[in-house]
């Protein structure tokens, strides 16, 4: 897959700049001075081992946890320092789909894709269940709207995260393990899902994974994080990486070779 097809018309000044940032869990470093770009229209995966620190990172990006030292720049404003309303615009910038999916049981799934709009906008109801319907659609969730989570399989669940993430029109959506816990032909139509919505729509995507498949499939580019170094150890196209990185924790991970130690 030619990934440059997809990301020739991006602007030149990043959607996402992260610099410089530590993050910890009290005296606990988990990453250390990471520094990365985001361009705009692309798909940007986080990748690494377990305990690396991707969900990390993305909680820390996104705001959910403060750094201990660094920015994160939102199309150049700083979000990190932002005041509390200047937090609340830039939010809307973007939307969020966590691991789970974490959808409420309660709701159906028209109910579920509304509540950002309930949240951030004055729309009247009929205009909010407008807009949530489409926003399922372009899902694949069309004719789905009154359906309940625990009526759908894990692929429909992820699916109707990303639609509710999608609700505000974000320019950016951050995906926590989209792929977790599906089987390889689901896991594959999310994949393509992601494809048609950044070509069609030029949303950017932010997606933290360690599936393969996936990250061959979709990334235009990647940083992979280490455990041991607790920072980034590799950056840029990863079938690059795959193929001729020097870095044998890089080369381990693309190959999936047995940590010898284990």
């Amino acid at each position: 897959m030619d990934s440059s097809n997809r990301t020739n018309g991006a602007q030149e000044r990043p959607i996402i700049q992260v610099r410089d940032m530590t993050c910890a869990y009290g005296d606990f470093v988990v990453v250390r001075d990471v520094n990365f770009d985001v361009r705009r229209g692309e798909v940007f995966v986080v990748l690494g081992g377990s305990g690396c620190g991707k969900s990390t990172v993305l909680k820390h990006v996104i705001g959910l946890n403060q750094p201990v030292k660094g920015r994160v720049f939102l199309d150049g404003e700083d979000f990190t320092a932002a005041s509390e309303r200047e937090r609340l615009r830039l939010i809307r910038r973007f939307g969020v789909m966590y691991q789970s999916g974490a959808l409420f049981g309660s709701m159906t799934l028209l109910e579920n894709v509304r509540l950002p709009l309930e949240e951030f906008t004055n729309l009247p109801q009929e205009a909010m269940d407008f807009v949530a319907n489409m926003k399922l659609s372009l899902v694949g969730l069309e004719g789905a709207a009154n359906r309940m989570p625990a009526e759908l399989s894990g692929g429909m669940q992820k699916r109707a995260a990303i639609a509710r993430a999608m609700a505000l029109d974000p320019d950016i959506l951050f995906l926590d393990e989209p792929s977790a816990g599906l089987d390889p032909v689901t896991s594959a139509g999310l994949d393509e899902l992601i494809l048609s919505l950044s070509r069609n729509m030029g949303i950017t995507f932010v997606i933290v994974t360690h599936e393969l498949p996936s990250i061959m499939a979709i990334a235009d580019r990647i940083i992979m994080l280490d455990k041991d170094a607790k920072t980034i150890v590799a950056e840029g196209d990863p079938r690059e990486l795959k193929e001729h990185s020097d870095n044998p924790v890089v080369r381990q991970f693309f190959n999936r070779q047995a940590d010898r130690a284990a």
